[in-house]
């Protein structure tokens, strides 16, 4: 193992979590810090309006 990835594991973990809340909760019980963005895909994921909002930018 190298030494800059065995000084990566030996870090406090920090967590950035898009998304699933249920993924953050259950980190945050094991005392991980998570940072929880709000997230969810352009137009609910309607590829069609996604199409159409791309098309005005």
């Amino acid at each position: 193992m190298s030494e800059n990835f065995e000084e990566l594991l030996s870090n406090p973990l920090v967590v950035i979590n898009l998304g699933l809340i249920k993924f953050s909760e259950s980190l945050e019980k094991q005392s991980v810090e998570v940072l929880q963005v709000d997230w969810s895909p352009p137009a609910d994921g309607d590829q069609e309006m996604i199409d159409l909002l791309d098309a005005l930018l």
